[in-house]
């Protein structure tokens, strides 16, 4: 296989332009290293500063329109959680030019939240689940409540339709030992309660932050590395207004930098990204510890590889 610049892959200017909102979260699900990085010198509970926001929408709107495929609000925390969530979409929205996401563990979306969220324009919110029964959900997503976290989603739907509003609504479940038997019964269940994609992730260790998780990835049997796809596809702005080159960072091993005092696309077209492409083509990360130490280039899709959450994008955008 060919890696590098290709399909939705852009040189100019990353495709995928990740936004972390909040450090806060308030479940502690068991493939998150969420728990102890809330006890780890990283962590301040942060949010991220409209300012900034506004700044990452603006340089999207200015240089990313025809490249960035979206914006996505997720990760280290729980979107929701932010005082200022709504501004923060409502900006992203009107303003970027491009598709706009939420992911969001669902737990607090109650109807005042949902009426602000479809107000908003958002072009798609994401709800994690990740299982069928009660205790299968309490063994994963630990403080949450299936029951609960089901009814937001019924009451989604719901005004949704009465709203007739365009957000796509998607559910996803993160496959692993404690619920892959629940995988065709969760995609089942919920195409028929008629969300618009059910979405089945495939584990990562969080760059070897979730230890069982990464030990098992090692464990797997032996296949040549190849290059992680997101060197070419994304870039993340973090709670505390920095770029980081990598989603899966909880140890602030990938920084590059405040956001304040550089750009996307000086960023994207630099010196380090160049460096960091090249590590990966060649295989060789003496220069690059934090990609050296993780295990997850192996569970990253490349375009055409498979179903990814890209792939669902794309197809919300064939639909408009």
């Amino acid at each position: 296989m060919t890696y590098g610049f290709y399909g939705r892959l852009q040189a100019d200017f990353p495709s995928q332009v990740i936004v972390e909102a909040t450090e806060l979260c308030n479940l502690a699900c068991i493939h998150c290293p969420h728990a102890t990085f809330e006890q780890s010198e990283h962590y301040a509970g942060r949010h991220l500063d409209p300012a900034i926001n506004e700044r990452l929408v603006d340089e999207v709107r200015e240089h990313g329109r025809g490249k960035t495929q979206y914006i996505r609000y997720t990760s280290n925390g729980e979107p929701l959680i932010h005082p200022r969530i709504y501004d923060l979409l409502d900006y992203a929205v009107q303003s970027s030019g491009t598709f706009v996401t939420l992911t969001t563990n669902g737990t607090i979306l109650n109807e005042k939240r949902i009426e602000k969220v479809l107000a908003s324009g958002l072009h798609m919110i994401d709800v994690s689940i990740d299982a069928m029964t009660p205790d299968v959900y309490a063994k994963i997503r630990v403080n949450g409540h299936l029951e609960t976290t089901n009814e937001n989603v019924m009451k989604l739907l719901r005004a949704k339709a009465r709203a007739r509003a365009k957000t796509k609504i998607a559910v996803s479940f993160v496959e692993q030992q404690a619920n892959r038997h629940q995988a065709e019964e969760f995609e089942r269940f919920w195409r028929a309660q008629g969300v618009d994609f059910v979405i089945v992730r495939r584990l990562h260790s969080s760059a070897g932050g979730v230890i069982e998780v990464a030990e098992l990835m090692r464990h797997l049997p032996a296949v040549a590395r190849r290059a992680c796809l997101y060197p070419w596809e994304r870039i993340v702005i973090t709670p505390g207004g920095h770029i980081a080159f990598c989603p899966q960072d909880w140890v602030h091993g990938s920084m590059l930098g405040h956001y304040s005092e550089t750009t996307i696309r000086d960023v994207w077209n630099g010196e380090f990204y160049r460096g960091l492409r090249e590590a990966h083509l060649a295989n060789d990360y003496s220069g690059h510890a934090f990609c050296d130490q993780c295990p997850d280039w192996r569970q990253t899709r490349w375009p055409g590889e498979g179903s990814s959450y890209a792939d669902v994008v794309e197809a919300c955008l064939q639909q408009t």
